[in-house]
């Protein structure tokens, strides 16, 4: 007797014999114990996963000469005949080789005729995808009120295909892939049963080539026994698929858990001298830096199926969760683009480097235990008087939120004694009432809430020899504490080019700067009359330059006996469109005007949505406009004056340079960037409306 193939050899018999597909087979195995059979059964799933084997087994469940059952006896000679593929009621038909409609109507003839042997006649069609649409729809009938004799099983590997009218007519089932570890299995269940001796790690590279298929496994290790000779070895079946040994891989990741460039160069010059595809290399590393994670995670959940759970864990003890995924996501994107290299080895080379190259340093680890001094490191800061009445919820939000820097605000009840060598802060006195106020309101009540009853403190003055004057505009500004001059928050504010509020707020002081000079050194008596907050408002505009920059009102209407093409502009601003067809209005220019008759040209590079609809709408809106029929004639072409849209731009430059050149010529701006040696962003300058 001629040799069988594995693949044919173990074919599954009997839903038992079936490996995986659980979820499919409960549903045919309670349908044919109760009773509740469909006429129309579609398997699909990728090669390899048992849809034909399926098909055949419930083929076989369904004309079993014992009866309809789950558990066909396998011993009839309808069970026999299904087995080896000569059942006459057992229509198998190749989809890919007949999808001509004369096909399927010569197999659909037949279905009115009684099965021969059997109880059912059963249709199985394979790829039937591969059918045409004139097959499909002659199919549709048919398969939707079939005769009670008939049962139709369908199976394809792209189930996209099928139109949506036959997938409506079917129970479908889809058949999942195969992992390594079921593919493992049932090898391991076939060698045993064929005597032939393996090794486990080889059985694992099988499972993996495999790629979830389970004839492609049984194939595979058909050629494995035939290189191999009397037994399956690791070494055998990594040179027969032409992959690497699993060792190599590992060296690598052991270079670089040590970050040694050496190490990992010499471990690729090593691999190199078996030719390997670093595509496949890069994979495999991969998965291994899968595996550590996994045993950074939950060491438990790494089993030593692969024969590596040593390595594992051993790499997992020496790498950090940054490093693992640093890797595994420069492979990832290394993987990708490998293809782009000059060759692939000097890629795989710049992959390893750059996990080297971009691997964190310096990252310190949470200790386990409180470092050494750090309970007393704070033995220079005063200690804080811990109060015996509780504190309120906003004192202890506020203690949690901020911390407190030199200069803040203190409640006076808290205040200490301040030398008399030192500089007395101004404070702002508070009723005796009004402190019982404060003192019996409720904890809830914010800090905010309260800061008319606290202490502004302000730190030393540096000696003399550091201070710096304040210029004279911002020394008056703070003075007579007056509010900036109209337009000038059009820039953004001041505090983006220093950390202090020169807008009038009188009880804040955010910065440690000269101020507290200026507030500590009382005014003259006079100084309040003689200096004029008028004196540092910027110049004003000339009246020529106001008309520019101001929003123009609304224009009277123009006359349709006096329409010139100047006034095109006017015009259209007068006609308030938007939209598409606006756009297509600001970018018109007006050719001519006689009479009723308007000529426009719309410019050549702002036509792309441009059609006779929009002409209809605008010459509409200049009949409403003017009050008579208006006609209209567009055309495209360059244009050869100012346009609405052109016209909008130039002023908001014209604007945009105003704000900007009014801003750097206030003197107290200048002041500012003077004192600070700030810049000004012209960038964040906007005039006002824009």
């Amino acid at each position: 007797m001629s040799y069988q193939v594995l693949a044919r050899k173990w074919r599954p018999r009997t839903f038992k014999e079936l490996v995986g597909q659980v979820h499919v087979l409960q549903a045919l195995v309670n349908a044919l114990d109760n009773d509740r059979l469909h006429h129309a059964y579609l398997f699909t799933g990728t090669r390899g996963v048992g849809k034909t084997t399926i098909a055949r087994i419930l083929a076989k469940c369904l004309n079993c000469e014992t009866g309809v059952t789950s558990e066909p006896c396998g011993e009839c000679d309808s069970c026999r005949e299904i087995d080896e593929g000569r059942f006459v009621d057992l229509i198998e038909v190749d989809a890919a080789s007949r999808t001509r409609l004369e096909d399927t109507k010569e197999l659909l003839d037949n279905v009115q005729y009684a099965p021969t042997r059997g109880r059912f006649k059963v249709y199985l069609i394979d790829e039937v995808h591969m059918l045409s649409t004139h097959s499909f729809n002659a199919l549709l009938k048919t398969l939707e009120e079939p005769p009670p004799h008939i049962k139709f099983l369908l199976a394809t590997t792209d189930p996209h295909k099928l139109p949506i009218t036959i997938l409506s007519r079917c129970l479908q089932f889809s058949l999942k892939n195969m992992p390594p570890e079921r593919v493992v299995g049932h090898l391991q269940n076939v060698l045993d049963g064929e005597h032939i001796s393996y090794e486990l790690p080889a059985l694992w590279q099988l499972g993996r080539a495999a790629d979830g298929s389970m004839r492609d496994a049984l194939s595979l290790t058909d050629q494995a026994i035939a290189y191999c000779g009397e037994g399956l070895t690791n070494q055998g079946v990594t040179a027969m698929l032409g992959t690497i040994d699993q060792a190599q891989v590992y060296r690598v990741l052991d270079a670089l858990a040590d970050g040694r460039p050496r190490a990992v160069l010499d471990s690729v010059s090593e691999l190199s001298e078996h030719s390997p595809d670093y595509v496949a290399v890069l994979a495999d590393m991969l998965s291994a830096l899968h595996r550590v994670a996994l045993a950074q995670a939950l060491p438990d959940v790494v089993d030593n199926s692969q024969g590596d759970r040593e390595q594992i864990l051993n790499l997992a003890g020496r790498m950090t969760a940054e490093d693992v995924q640093l890797y595994y996501q420069t492979g990832l994107i290394g993987r990708r683009d490998l293809p782009l290299s000059p060759d692939p080895r000097s890629g795989f080379e710049m992959v390893l480097l750059r996990m080297l190259a971009f691997r964190p340093d310096g990252i310190p680890t949470v200790p386990e235990q409180p470092l050494p001094g750090s309970d007393s490191g704070n033995e220079k800061q005063a200690p804080r008087e811990v109060s015996s009445a509780p504190e309120s919820k906003a004192e202890v939000r506020e203690d949690r939120e901020e911390p407190e820097p030199s200069g803040s605000l203190d409640a006076p009840a808290q205040q200490e004694p301040v030398s008399q060598t030192e500089p007395q802060p101004q404070s702002v006195e508070v009723p005796a009432q009004e402190q019982e106020q404060v003192a019996q309101e409720p904890t809830e009540v914010l800090e905010a809430e309260r800061q008319p009853a606290e202490t502004i403190e302000v730190p030393p003055s540096p000696a003399p020899s550091q201070q710096q004057p304040m210029p004279e505009p911002v020394e008056a500004a703070v003075a007579a504490n007056d509010a900036p001059p109209p337009g000038f928050y059009d820039a953004p504010p001041l505090a983006d080019y220093a950390n202090v509020d020169m807008g009038g707020y009188e009880n804040e002081v955010r910065t440690p700067i000269d101020v507290d000079s200026l507030l500590n050194e009382p005014p003259a008596p006079s100084q309040p009359e003689t200096v004029e907050p008028q004196a540092a408002t910027p110049p004003e505009p000339s009246a020529q330059h106001v008309e520019e920059i101001e929003p123009e009102d609304e224009k009277e209407k123009i006359a349709l006996a006096g329409l010139q093409p100047q006034n095109w502009i006017d015009l259209s601003q007068g006609l308030r469109m938007g939209g598409v067809t606006g756009a297509i209005v600001s970018n018109c220019e007006m050719v001519s005007a006689a009479g009723n008759k308007m000529a426009l040209r719309l410019d050549s590079e702002h036509d792309t949505l441009y059609n006779d609809n929009h002409r209809m709408r605008i010459e509409q809106a200049l009949s409403d406009y003017f009050g008579e029929k208006i006609a209209l004639d567009i055309q495209t072409g360059v244009v050869q004056t100012e346009t609405p849209s052109a016209w909008r731009e130039r002023r908001r430059r014209e604007r945009l340079e105003a704000a900007r050149r009014s801003f750097h010529t206030d003197e107290r701006v200048q002041a500012i960037v003077e004192a600070f040696s700030g810049t000004i962003l012209d960038h964040t300058i906007e005039p006002v409306g824009s």
